[in-house]
């Protein structure tokens, strides 16, 4: 089955008697640039019975394939959660239609509205969304027959996740002959994770080389998300609260907020200031605890008082370890005003401000949801065509609740992090590029981390200089912001045509 939804001829037998909905295709121009968008979904099979379709939506400058060599790149791009679809990175920052949205990244009001994409990719890449299992349109295959059911959760683990991804990426290949094009990989969030360990996979167990790697907001390490987020206590964890640090200290300088930095301080200066004294101060003290002398203890949370923009109190009360969720929720509790964990800079009311914790949503994440699921259900649907009743799944929860490690090891073993494979796909090509970024203000994955992660990477001056890592203003989602979308695009048009330099 080729990424259209064509039956091809040299398919095996086993895979015959189950059709995918039928895919869809148009042309058309962007920037001079000739391509044809094609939808459809990817059979993919176990022991060679189709078990699961993956939906893939592809933008192919024409000329690219059936004239000549297939010089031209290919990206393939998706997004993270577990659970989320490809549509953030499809209609938020590479496609060559995006999401109409204020140039801080804030919705406009509905409905939304595709505008054309001055900062696309496709200026230097050819590109395929993929919307892995149990997302977008993707889905389980079901067999109608109880005792030969698949488990719906099949392939919502770890391993299997990323198996999937290399199975359909060598198909795709294979059906649109593109195995001779310079390959890239892109994903955010999870996705980053995703590409972090496709690094080294793709090349050891499927066969297939890259030319550059790009982790967008990505979480190469699970140890400390939970903690900041107040998924657990984490009063015995150091580095999550080292990581965010920074992050909370620019948040409050830019609300007006800070203690430590007037007005109008920039932005590298704050940075600065706060990454040193995280991993001094700050440090001692979360390792020490109450081994710490009573007066160096005050002094050292009078000083994160001040970073924060929270009261000496709130600080002290939690020794230093102040989550996000509780962060999100004090630094403008006096304005009944909370901020987002995705974008600090973004506000929303706070509609239970007599309750111990925030429980409202996330102005960024939940708060585009909607524009987002309207978007990108008007790109598939109405400009290229797709006809299926099913519901595009921007955020599937269920993904996320099914989600489990499936990689072998102990049963104490916690999810594998990314950053080893990384290094060692790094290592396995010595031409393989790679590209990290942030936005400054993003408290899931707070762009110190991978900060961290690279200094503690061992690398050799050779390797290092493959390796670029670069933050933007903005959040987890920081391409929504207009200027940091037009720095990234030029940013990447530069690595990509680094990385295919021969």
């Amino acid at each position: 089955m080729n990424a259209s939804g064509t039956p091809d001829a040299t398919e095996p037998a086993a895979g015959a008697t189950h059709r995918p909905p039928a895919g869809a295709s148009t042309t058309a121009v962007w920037n001079g640039i000739g391509y044809r968008a094609t939808a459809g979904w990817e059979v993919l099979r176990t022991k060679e019975k189709p078990t699961a379709e993956i939906f893939s939506v592809s933008y192919v400058a024409q000329g690219a394939t059936g004239t000549g060599p297939a010089d031209r790149p290919v990206t393939f791009v998706f997004n993270g959660g577990p659970g989320a679809s490809s549509a953030y990175l499809h209609v938020g920052a590479a496609g060559p239609e995006r999401v109409d949205l204020n140039d801080d990244g804030t919705v406009r009001p509905a409905p939304a509205r595709l505008v054309h994409n001055e900062e696309s990719w496709l200026a230097f890449t050819d590109l395929v969304f993929v919307d892995p299992v149990g997302t977008g349109f993707s889905r389980m295959i079901e067999t109608g027959k109880d005792d030969d059911a698949p488990d719906p959760h099949a392939y919502f683990g770890t391993d299997r996740d990323l198996q999937s991804l290399c199975e359909f990426i060598g198909r795709w290949l294979t059906a649109n002959d593109r195995w001779g094009s310079p390959l890239f990989l892109a994903g955010e969030s999870y996705g980053g994770y995703r590409v972090g360990r496709l690094t080294r996979m793709l090349q050891e167990t499927a066969g297939i080389s890259l030319n550059g790697s790009i982790l967008l907001s990505p979480a190469l390490e699970f140890g400390g998300i939970a903690a900041i987020a107040g998924l657990t206590w984490g009063d015995y964890e150091v580095l999550p609260w080292v990581d965010v640090l920074p992050t909370m200290a620019l948040a409050a300088a830019h609300h007006g907020r800070s203690c430590a930095f007037a007005p109008g301080t920039p932005g590298a200066e704050i940075r600065r200031a706060a990454e040193e004294f995280a991993t001094g101060d700050l440090a001692v003290y979360l390792v020490r605890g109450a081994a710490m002398p009573d007066a160096e203890r005050e002094r050292v949370a009078g000083r994160l008082a001040d970073l924060i923009g929270l009261s000496p109190e709130v600080v002290a009360r939690a020794e230093g370890r102040i989550r996000v969720i509780e962060f999100v929720r004090e630094l403008l509790r006096d304005e009944r005003t909370a901020i987002g964990m995705y974008d600090a800079t973004v506000t929303t009311t706070d509609p239970f401000p007599d309750r111990p914790l925030f429980m409202g949503s996330d102005p960024t994440l939940m708060g585009t949801a909607s524009t987002f699921t309207t978007a990108v259900n008007r790109r598939l649907r109405s400009d290229i065509g797709v006809e299926t009743d099913r519901e595009y799944k921007l955020i599937d929860l269920e993904v996320v609740g099914a989600w489990k490690n499936d990689t072998p090891g102990n049963y104490n073993q916690p999810i594998p992090g990314a950053t080893d494979d990384f290094r060692q796909g790094l290592a396995l090509n010595p031409h393989l590029r790679a590209f990290i970024t942030h936005g400054h203000h993003d408290l899931v994955t707070p762009y110190y981390t991978t900060n961290r992660l690279r200094n503690l990477m061992r690398l050799d001056p050779a390797t290092a200089d493959r390796l670029t890592v670069r933050h933007f203003d903005g959040g987890h989602m920081f391409y929504t912001w207009k200027e940091s979308r037009r720095e990234l695009t030029a940013a990447l048009a530069e690595f990509v045509a680094e990385a295919v330099r021969r």
